[in-house]
């Protein structure tokens, strides 16, 4: 597919974190067959190497370690691309965690460890592109965030803590960098079928398909089409937004 008329992120760059699995697979896969050059940084190196493999057969990627929480391996994946490719075009900050537990039972080990995953984690790779794309003159950054960061969920107050954090931190930035080409947006998935879902009874899976006005769970292409939207130049104009993905759930 590559010099194909059309693609919508040819020639671009982008590091996707979490990309090795779910959504962060799906949007790295759509990314490679619209034509952008993609960077599959996960923190487990297996589902990491088997979604560069599937790139490879439609574009051109590499793998790259990352714990997001981990300030040396983040600057040294933006190196690495740099490198290759010479630039970052996109950043899609896709990693996250969930840890739940009520609030009388959480232990701040839980808390901790999500704060650090979803909130910390997409800081660290913020800054780590920012210069970069301050240096270029352009830039988009994408976040995920989630329906429990608008309206709370029981026995998620870690994740709906971190979720709606990096709604305030994606409004902020976008005001911040706005005036230096950077586009910073949010996109806020309903309930995805992924491996987060897994463990989920059917019974509660039936619930949250009967809350959810379209009357189904959200597949992980439904978002990574929200990401290859913010990501193209047809929203070079929108930034600081959220584009909630939820079947409207939040109505």
């Amino acid at each position: 597919m590559k010099g194909e008329i059309g693609l919508r992120l040819e020639n671009k760059v982008a590091i996707i974190t979490g990309a090795g699995s779910g959504i962060g697979r799906e949007t790295a896969l759509l990314f490679a067959r619209e034509g952008a050059k993609v960077v599959i940084a996960d923190v487990v190196e297996k589902a990491g190497e088997e979604t560069v493999a599937e790139i490879k057969k439609i574009g051109e990627g590499f793998f790259a370690k990352l714990d997001v929480t981990n300030r040396e391996q983040v600057n040294q994946v933006v190196k690495d691309t740099l490198e290759k490719y010479g630039k970052v075009d996109i950043l899609i900050n896709n990693a996250g965690i969930v840890q739940d537990a009520l609030v009388r039972k959480m232990t701040e080990e839980q808390w901790d460890r999500v704060v650090n995953v979803n909130l910390k984690g997409v800081f660290n790779c913020i800054q780590a592109v920012v210069e970069v794309m301050i240096a270029q003159g352009r830039g988009v950054i994408i976040n995920a965030s989630s329906v429990v960061g608008l309206y709370g969920n029981v026995g998620q107050a870690n994740y709906a803590a971190t979720k709606a954090g990096v709604i305030g931190m994606t409004k902020a930035l976008a005001k911040e960098l706005g005036r230096k080409g950077i586009r910073v947006n949010a996109v806020a998935p309903g309930y995805t079928m992924t491996q987060m879902m897994a463990n989920v009874p059917e019974k509660i899976l039936q619930m949250m398909k009967e809350k959810t006005p379209l009357s189904r769970l959200a597949e992980p292409k439904d978002i990574a089409y929200g990401y290859l939207y913010l990501a193209s130049d047809e929203a070079e104009y929108v930034t600081g937004t959220v584009l909630s993905v939820d079947g409207g759930l939040t109505l």
